[in-house]
């Protein structure tokens, strides 16, 4: 497995392939990986074929993260990430820096001269739109920047990131990127808790409480497969609420019902809607979604 830290040197070697007629398949991460992030370099390696490329990046990007949120304390680990990329069968880690792809001085603030910014201006809005008024401008300038430096034909992103996953995907069309856009399936420990680099942080009983996510998710889904009616969300809603903050360290910050193309708010959910919620176990905010 090669690797790279420079986005030229990037560009260059997708260019070379891209001239040679390989195939190339990227997975963009933020590091500390787990096997939901292993899920998607195998399926991009399905995606590549045998004679086409994998590229892996590791950025924890700073122009994602709110001022109050855990960009100093996410957690990093590159030793396990380059053999957990080289097991999965990446033929690529891609490394950048802040300096190199913002040409920042200061973690968490662009450089002077860094001024274009790549905004999605609907489907960003609500949920984590709302949550994280600055989020999407991040991902989405990221993502736009990589892709300029990979070409990847196809990119693997999570389903866990529902919202994301449709904000690129509008990206990519009103933009015209030549990349298919793959969401593959959240991947889940075995008490449903949907896998994330975050949970590491969910130490003693708090881990116990997060199960709460996917309790929920489940008490919905069933709700609607028993009604033979569509149902109305504000009772629903306060049904999931409650039974997250039960646990006694967890905090909903949204429960939303919506349409699974348009991500429009749904004031009665019907079997084909979808819900994703957030919550804050402790310190440690979770989001996590599903079809009902």
């Amino acid at each position: 497995m090669r690797i790279v830290t420079s986005p030229r040197a990037m560009q260059r070697l997708a260019r070379q392939w891209q001239r040679q007629g390989v195939r190339i398949a990227f997975v963009p991460t933020m590091g500390y990986l787990h096997q939901g992030h292993v899920s998607l370099v195998e399926r991009a390696r399905r995606a590549a074929g045998s004679r086409g490329k994998v590229v892996v990046s590791i950025f924890v990007n700073p122009t994602q993260f709110g001022p109050h949120e855990d960009l100093a304390r996410y957690p990093r680990d590159l030793p396990r990430d380059r053999q957990m990329c080289r097991q999965a069968g990446a033929d690529v880690l891609f490394l950048p820096t802040c300096d190199s792809l913002y040409g920042r001085k200061d973690a968490g603030k662009p450089a002077n001269e860094f001024s274009t910014w790549v905004v999605e201006e609907r489907l960003s809005r609500g949920m984590e739109g709302d949550s994280r008024p600055s989020h999407f401008r991040g991902v989405t300038t990221v993502v736009a920047m990589l892709f300029h430096l990979v070409l990847p034909d196809v990119a693997v992103f999570g389903a866990k990131d529902y919202q994301q996953a449709a904000v690129i995907r509008r990206m990519v069309r009103d933009l015209h990127f030549p990349v298919k856009i793959t969401v593959a399936p959240t991947r889940r420990e075995s008490d449903g808790l949907a896998m994330s680099s975050r949970n590491k942080y969910l130490t003693g009983t708090l881990r116990r409480q997060a199960r709460a996510l996917s309790q929920a998710l489940k008490e919905a889904r069933a709700a609607v497969r028993r009604s033979k009616r569509p149902l109305p969300v504000e009772p629903l809603r306060r049904q999931l609420h409650r039974l997250i903050e039960q646990q006694p360290d967890a905090r909903v910050d949204y429960i939303s019902f919506f349409a699974r193309t348009t991500l429009a708010p749904v004031r009665w959910v019907r079997h084909q809607d979808h819900l994703a919620l957030a919550v804050r176990v402790g310190k440690t905010r979770l989001i996590d979604n599903a079809p009902l």
